[in-house]
C-alpha cells in the first residue's frame, strides 16, 4: 500500500458527493483513472458494473483565456489534481486502497503528457498494491458508456464518438471489438465548436457556448457548407465549415477585414453553423447504420450532449427504425466510470503489462 501521505494534497475542485454505500464482501472492487485530455477523473467501480464514486475534476479555467487546451497546461494540472481526485474516489466508494483488486487506466488516444500522468499513477497504485492493470482505450470506452444503465448489452451495434478530439464511427460487434469505418481528416467535431466560439468572441469550451447563443439564432440566415454530406463515405471534414464562419463573420481576407464579428450576427452564425455541423453528423450516423445492417446505434462523446443533436438523431432513428442509445450527459464528457469496460477486458484475461505505455495517437492496441 502507498503511504497515506501521498493522499494529504490540498483540497481540489471537483464533481463529488457524499455516500454511505456499504460494499459487499464478495464483490471486488476497480478503481479506475481517465486523464486523457484536460480532466482528471478517477472511479471505484464494482465487478457488477456498479460505479461507486465518480470524481471529476475539470480544467475549464486552466484553458479559458486560450479558447482550446494547451497540453503542457493539462499536463502540469493532472499532476495537481491526481493525488486528491483519487482520494476523493475512494472516500465517496466508502473504501480504501487496499479493497481495490484491479487497477484500470486510459492509455490511448489522448495528450501524450496528460495519458502519461494517469499511466505512472495507475502503475505505482498496482505495482505497491499487487494488482493487475488494464489499459483501456478511451473512445471504446465512451462508446462502452452508452449501455452503462441501459439494463442490457447495448451489443452489437454502429458506434459514434463525438468529442473535442475525435469524430469517428465504428463497427462494434461486441463489447471488446471496435473497427473505425469513419473519422475526420481535419478538426473533430468538437474542436470545429470551439474554434468557431472563439472566432465569435464566445467563452470556452465552445460547444455549450454556441448552444446557448443558436438558441435566439436564425439557422437559416447563413448558407453554410456540409462538408462530404453527399459523399456516400463515412468520412467528415469540419475545418471548411469553420472557415466558411469565420469569412461570414468577419469579410474575406484582406484590408477591408473585420478584426470582430459585429454583435448582431453572432447568434445567426451560431445557429447556423451548429445546423451545417449536425446535418453532417446525423447524416453520416444513419449512413453507418445502414452499411453495417445493425438495427442498433449507441452515441458518446462530449458533443453528444448537445441538445440538437439529440433531438437530431432522435428523429433520424425514428425514420430509420433503428434504436438510438446516447450516453447519459455524465458520462458523455470524459471520466473514469466509463472505464468500466476494463472489467470486460479483465475477464478476458488481457491484463497489461507494468512496462506498458501511451499511445496518443489513433492507434488501435494489438489486442484488438
Amino acid at each position: 500500500m502507498l503511504p497515506d501521505m501521498i493522499f494529504n494534497s490540498d483540497s481540489v475542485s471537483a464533481t463529488e458527493s457524499k455516500s454511505d454505500t456499504v460494499l459487499p464482501h464478495t464483490n471486488r472492487l476497480m478503481l479506475a483513472i481517465e486523464s486523457s485530455c484536460d480532466e482528471t477523473s478517477a472511479a471505484v467501480i464494482r465487478e457488477d458494473g456498479c460505479v461507486l464514486s465518480n470524481i471529476v475534476a475539470s480544467q475549464y479555467d486552466l484553458h479559458q483565456e486560450f479558447g482550446g487546451v494547451v497540453p503542457e497546461i493539462a499536463s502540469r494540472g493532472h499532476v495537481r489534481q491526481i493525488l486528491p481526485v483519487i482520494r476523493s474516489a475512494l472516500r465517496e466508494a466508502g473504501c480504501v486502497l487496499d479493497d481495490i483488486k484491479v487497477m484500470a487506466v486510459t492509455t490511448e488516444p489522448g495528450l501524450v503528457g496528460s495519458l502519461l500522468v494517469g499511466l505512472t499513477a495507475a502503475k505505482a497504485l498496482a505495482l505497491s498494491l499487487n494488482v493487475p492493470l488494464v489499459t483501456v482505450n478511451h473512445i471504446d470506452a465512451h462508446i462502452f458508456a452508452c449501455g452503462m444503465r441501459h439494463g442490457s448489452s447495448v451489443f452489437p451495434c454502429a458506434g459514434f464518438v463525438v468529442s473535442g478530439g475525435h469524430t469517428n464511427l465504428y463497427d462494434c460487434a461486441s463489447a471488446t471489438s471496435f473497427r473505425m469505418i469513419g473519422g475526420t481528416s481535419d478538426d473533430a467535431a468538437g474542436e470545429a465548436f470551439d474554434k468557431v466560439a472563439r472566432i465569435l468572441g464566445l467563452p470556452y469550451p465552445g460547444g455549450p457556448s454556441i448552444q446557448a447563443a443558436a438558441q435566439s439564432g436564425d439557422p437559416r440566415k447563413w448558407q453554410m457548407p456540409r462538408p462530404l454530406l453527399h459523399s456516400g463515405r463515412l468520412d467528415f471534414s469540419f475545418s471548411g465549415l469553420k472557415t466558411a464562419v469565420l469569412y461570414a463573420a468577419r469579410g474575406v481576407p484582406g484590408p477591408d477585414q473585420l478584426k470582430e464579428t459585429p454583435a448582431d450576427r453572432v447568434h445567426d452564425l451560431a445557429a447556423s453553423f451548429q445546423a451545417a455541423a449536425v446535418e453532417v453528423l446525423v447524416k453520416k450516423a444513419q449512413t453507418a447504420v445502414k452499411q453495417l445492417g445493425y438495427r442498433r446505434l449507441c452515441v458518446g462523446g462530449g458533443v453528444a450532449a448537445n441538445r440538437l443533436l439529440r433531438e437530431e438523431l432522435a428523429k433520424a432513428s425514428k425514420k430509420g427504425r433503428f434504436e438510438l442509445i446516447i450516453a447519459p450527459l455524465d458520462l458523455c464528457t470524459d471520466n473514469a466510470a466509463m472505464a468500466a469496460i476494463a472489467w470486460e477486458l479483465f475477464r478476458q484475461g488481457k491484463i497489461a503489462n507494468l512496462d506498458a505505455d501511451v499511445l496518443p495517437g489513433l492507434i488501435r492496441s494489438p489486442r484488438r
